[in-house]
């Protein structure tokens, strides 16, 4: 029998595997994050029952060999509801995801096998199997010194293309609104220079290195850089070899409080991108960058102010109700609707730094383009008004998306909202989420929550409103809910979307 729970121990071990390497891999390969997704699966509904089978076959492991194997059962199977395969988010097996593997399957394989020979296998391969989530971040950890140096090359290339080619480099950052308003700076420059911009969301070491390599040829007269941030000192990384002659952000806010849990650590990790830059592009409508563009300037650096808000004295570019002001001058109208009037001002003042013409800020101002699933409005095959926002995952965002709602929903009609909620906010998350279903639940005639992350949150805010609440497990299941409820006429809001790793 204890040979029997050692085999159930490593078939157990080899099945979660898959499951959080999966999860490992769609968040970033960033260490703690597998456990941390692991603590949330396992207290979730019927899954506690499961994990309180394996805490009592641990319990009685060293005395029983069968509760071994039953308990290596329980986690062969669980938890419910996180599938091997993925269903939104499938695992692929890319080099970087086989040496992750490679490395965990040494660290299980080496324990049980220790465990074999004190006389403790059972146990030991059940331990080993519980605590799978636990060894890939263990494996993150120790396989990340590797993973920088395998990038090395290719960065060290970028480094050297640029060198050849040297662009004028503008480099985007923010808590939200980076990707737009990198495709507005693109566009706005595209009728007067050779434009080259970092691919979809691009923003990392490796994916700008990328795009430097694949994208980046001789000719190109400005390279727009995305960069993100986990953390402090990763766009200095950035910066080190990507240098930014003009260096924008975009907005400071909750997002990833999670990982940095203030809004002061998210500002100094974004202001990193100003270090090497001649001109600072800055949202002050934030009083956190209001303060670092005053502090900027103050050490020498020039600095373009932007705002949605601030008068125009406090301001070098102002987008206000679709008119753009630039030191006080009219420059043009934004055309269409959705677009983000802080982010088209930051856009604005890049293009006017490098000496983008009025006439063409105008022309091209009427024709912005729209980031896809951020606010992209178009019509159902049943005839309803289809909002996807699904890319949007911020408060500010949010709030935006239900004015939306509002604008292209009729008062008579269904005005539905679909959202499994907003998350990386931190200690902030329940209360942002609650806010924002009180405020969908009097702008929609029905909330329909998806999947169980923020489930309570939003069943909290919704019920100070009139609209109906429906829970769903899936967005599979929303979208059919939708398809059988709404029709011509109606109007149906997709607010952010989770990968199926999300509870």
């Amino acid at each position: 029998m204890r040979t029997v729970a050692v085999a159930a121990g490593i078939v157990a071990s080899a099945l979660a595997g898959v499951r959080w390497l999966r999860v490992a891999q769609r968040e970033h390969y960033l260490p703690g994050s597998v456990s941390r997704f692991a603590a949330r699966w396992w207290l979730l509904g019927v899954n506690k029952i499961l994990a309180a089978a394996v805490g009592v076959g641990l319990l009685s492991s060293t005395r029983s060999s069968l509760a071994a194997a039953v308990a290596c059962g329980a986690i062969a199977v669980g938890p419910f509801g996180l599938s091997l395969r993925g269903r939104t988010a499938r695992l692929a097996w890319t080099r970087r995801l086989r040496t992750l593997a490679g490395a965990w399957a040494a660290i299980t394989v080496a324990a049980v096998a220790a465990g074999v020979l004190v006389g403790a296998g059972p146990t030991v391969a059940l331990a080993v199997a519980a605590f799978t989530p636990v060894l890939v971040d263990a494996a993150l950890a120790v396989t990340a010194p590797l993973e920088r140096r395998l990038a090395e090359p290719y960065v060290q290339r970028a480094t050297e293309r640029l060198g050849q080619v040297r662009p004028t480099v503008v480099a985007i950052t923010g808590s939200y609104g980076k990707t737009t308003t990198k495709g507005y700076v693109a566009h706005l420059l595209g009728a007067t220079r050779s434009v080259v911009a970092t691919p979809a969301s691009f923003n990392n070491r490796a994916g700008v290195a990328r795009a430097v390599n694949e994208n980046l040829t001789p000719g190109t007269d400005v390279f727009v850089a995305e960069m993100g941030t986990y953390g402090p000192g990763e766009i200095a990384d950035l910066c080190s070899w990507c240098p930014p002659d003009v260096a924008v952000i975009t907005a400071i806010g909750p997002v990833h409080l999670e990982r940095m849990r203030t809004e002061e650590t998210i500002a100094a990790a974004k202001a990193e991108i100003l270090d090497r830059a001649r001109v600072a592009v800055l949202n002050v409508d934030h009083p956190l960058l209001a303060t670092l563009a005053d502090r900027r300037e103050a050490g020498g650096q020039t600095v373009l102010r932007c705002s949605a808000g601030a008068a125009l004295g406090a301001s070098d570019v102002r987008v206000v109700d679709g008119e753009v002001r630039v030191a006080g001058r009219v420059v043009g109208r934004v055309g269409g609707e959705g677009a983000e009037p802080t982010n088209v001002a930051c856009a604005v003042a890049v293009a006017v730094e490098l000496g983008v013409p009025d006439d063409v800020l105008a022309d091209r101002l009427t024709t912005l383009p729209g980031a896809r699933n951020r606010l992209s409005v178009s019509t159902g095959a049943s005839g309803a008004t289809v909002i996807d926002d699904t890319y949007n995952a911020n408060p500010a965002g949010a709030v935006s998306a239900l004015a939306a709602l509002s604008r292209h929903g009729s008062p008579d009609r269904l005005r539905v909202v679909v959202t499994p909620g907003m998350v990386e906010l931190g200690p902030r998350q329940h209360a942002e989420n609650a806010r924002f279903a009180k405020a969908a639940a009097v702008a929609a005639s029905h909330l329909v929550v998806v999947g169980h992350t923020n489930r309570r949150a939003l069943l909290e805010g919704a019920a100070a409103g009139p609209a109906q609440v429906v829970a769903v497990e899936t967005r599979d299941q929303a979208v059919a809910w939708v398809r059988e409820h709404v029709g011509e006429g109606d109007a149906v809001l997709y607010e952010n979307d989770l990968p199926d790793h999300f509870a």
